[in-house]
């Protein structure tokens, strides 16, 4: 006769499978998924099944937990190409527009990762060859009572719609430019 203790066993299997589908941040959601491979490997192991439960805590577990922690973070990350040597004059402003790029990356569960460019064509032409996701530069005739303007170009269409909704600075402009077909969207 089965006690009751498996019932509970049995009966965390589809609570972890429930939690793993409500989920919103990639990390945790990894987290649940081991908890989920090692309860079930437990319910294999109680109901006798030890060759079962030690493939699933192999592979069900272990391999799948750590092939997906290495997708989740390679996959979220936004490459933000800026220009080589920012002027000390405007580095202040550039640094709170990065900051303020980070904060709502973050929100998103996204790394943000800058990549510099020598030159502006460098730039410009990195975002063509989808090296990075988005650039942000200034340019040189855009200024708002003093402070420089920032115009983020951003090939990505999910994140130039986050980063319009979320980017509330007036000192930054957001545009989309789809690099397959070069059209241009503000």
């Amino acid at each position: 006769m089965i006690d009751i203790y498996v019932y509970i066993i049995v009966a965390l299997l589809p609570l972890a499978a429930l939690m793993l589908l409500v989920q919103v941040n990639p990390y945790n959601a990894i987290i649940i998924r081991a908890i989920l491979g090692a309860v079930a490997a437990l319910v294999y192991s109680v109901l006798g099944a030890a060759d079962v439960a030690l493939t699933e805590a192999l592979v069900g577990t272990m391999l799948a937990v750590t092939l997906y922690v290495i997708a989740v973070r390679s996959s979220l990350v936004m490459r933000l190409g800026i220009l080589k040597g920012v002027e000390p004059e405007i580095e202040d402003y550039f640094g709170e527009v990065i900051a303020n790029l980070r904060k709502i990356v973050d929100q998103y569960h996204l790394r943000l990762e800058l990549v510099e460019y020598p030159t502006r064509q460098a730039l410009e032409g990195g975002l063509l060859a989808k090296e990075v996701h988005a650039i942000c530069s200034q340019p040189e005739e855009l200024k708002l009572e003093g402070k420089p303007i920032y115009q983020t170009a951003i090939r990505v269409y999910r994140l130039f719609e986050i980063m319009q909704k979320e980017l509330t600075s007036p000192e930054i402009t957001v545009r989309y430019i789809a690099v397959n077909g070069f059209e241009e969207k503000d």
